[in-house]
């Protein structure tokens, strides 16, 4: 459920109509329901009410810094992968004994930062990491607290850009090399080992991907305790889908059930990394209709937002549901929705049945609230668009539009070419 609706033909945010933000902030920009993250956040987290355990939100999934605070201030943790996403949770206030870092490609200065600011957990993802964290941690003079991310290759029946819990993917640990780097892990005199975690994908919309890696994770923690090695942790990681079509992802509570059963009374406090499910379907992208253009071939209603506002459509072939922000009622036609960008494929939405908008109307582009500002980037030396969040009868804007000074921060042009 969101709070995006529509009184009277006009598209609201809770209780705030979509077209004065546009008339105020300008487009594009990225729209978030305060009243909607507080409800999927609460929905994700309460249903594992009972057990053990920690909801580190996925900064990957949409790192703005109020998002991440709202998380904070209602219990949450963060799951980075980089030293910029630490920065980030840091600011927004998650304390470091509630931050998980993944990634496969640490740099020293990501592990120095971390082993500086004392976060709660390394997910190592090779040997080599392992090594490289262990001779850091000394020159700390400190014991870098690790679980070992491992690959249980299961299929989880998504995109193959978003899967990561096969053998092909690029992370984590084959699960027939683990107990052995776990044996190695616990005899480095700078590491504490301490848990244990995988992740499998992102958009998943069936529960057995999760309880398969579930079980053979919890069949590995057996053999590290016959072996002397205790885990205090098992990080499950995220990946829980959302409907941005015509998905029937399970409900959290469905997801939460068949693990709460399997982690009954073994003493392990479990972490989850969810991104999506939470801010999914909390955003929108509003973007303004610039031209109609017909050819023989279809139609194009060319917009001011484009991929490097939103890349999913073009990256993965996404879906998202694009509708007006104001329904006139003009009937319907087949249509690309694309951008200015000079690329073939920057469209938000090919030959779909669309409302039809004149020159200056606007459009939500819905469930962009994951994996959309993240995502963005400056091609065709575009600013990236603001970001707006609304709680109740206000809106705010959480990250301002960047101007075209912005682009050129921190370039220069060498005294040898000056005029």
């Amino acid at each position: 459920m969101h709070h995006f609706h529509y009184i009277s033909k006009e598209l609201y945010c809770e209780d705030v109509p979509v077209a004065k933000i546009a008339q105020e902030v300008g487009t594009p920009f990225y729209l978030y329901s305060h009243a909607t993250l507080m409800q999927h956040f609460h929905a994700f987290d309460g249903a594992f009410q009972g057990l053990d355990h920690l909801t580190c939100f996925s900064l990957k999934s949409n790192s703005n810094l109020a998002v991440v605070r709202l998380m904070a201030l209602e219990g949450g943790g963060a799951d980075i992968v980089s030293g910029g996403e630490l920065y980030r949770a840091l600011k927004a206030g998650v304390g470091p004994k509630r931050i998980v870092f993944s990634g496969v490609g640490k740099t020293d200065d990501d592990l120095n930062f971390a082993l500086a600011t004392g976060i709660l957990m390394f997910n190592v993802e090779s040997e080599q990491e392992m090594e490289r964290l262990d001779h850091l941690a000394g020159r700390h003079g400190t014991r870098a607290p690790v679980s070992i991310r491992v690959n249980p290759d299961v299929d989880p029946k998504t995109h193959p850009y978003i899967s990561t819990g096969l053998l092909e993917n690029k992370f984590g640990i084959d699960m027939a090399q683990a107990l052995d780097l776990y044996k190695r892990a616990a005899g480095l005199p700078n590491l504490e080992v301490i848990g244990l975690s995988c992740h499998i994908g992102s958009q998943l919309t069936d529960v057995s991907p999760f309880v398969a890696s579930l079980e053979r994770l919890l069949d590995l923690e057996e053999r590290l305790r016959e072996q002397g090695i205790s885990i205090k942790y098992l990080d499950l990681g995220g990946g829980l889908g959302i409907t941005y079509q015509n998905e029937w992802p399970p409900h959290p509570e469905d997801y939460a059930g068949p693990i709460k059963e399997r982690l009954a009374g073994r003493g392990l406090i479990l972490i989850l990394e969810p991104g999506r499910v939470i801010t999914g379907n909390a955003g929108i992208l509003v973007t303004k209709v610039l031209y109609r253009k017909a050819s023989r071939a279809k139609t194009f209603f060319v917009v001011d937002a484009a991929m490097n506002d939103l890349i999913r459509p073009s990256l993965y072939n996404s879906y998202h549901a694009i509708q007006p922000v104001v329904r006139v009622g003009r009937g319907r036609i087949k249509a690309d929705i694309v951008g200015p960008i000079c690329e073939s494929g920057d469209f938000l939405a090919k030959d779909r049945e669309v409302e039809i908008v004149e020159p200056g109307e606007l459009l939500a582009v819905m469930s962009a609230g994951a994996y959309g500002f993240t995502m963005a980037s400056n091609y065709n030396s575009r600013p990236r668009v603001a970001e707006v969040m609304v709680k109740e009868d206000r809106f705010y804007v959480v990250r301002e539009r960047e101007s075209f000074e912005d682009l050129i921060r921190g370039e220069h042009i060498p005294d040898f070419m000056a005029a």
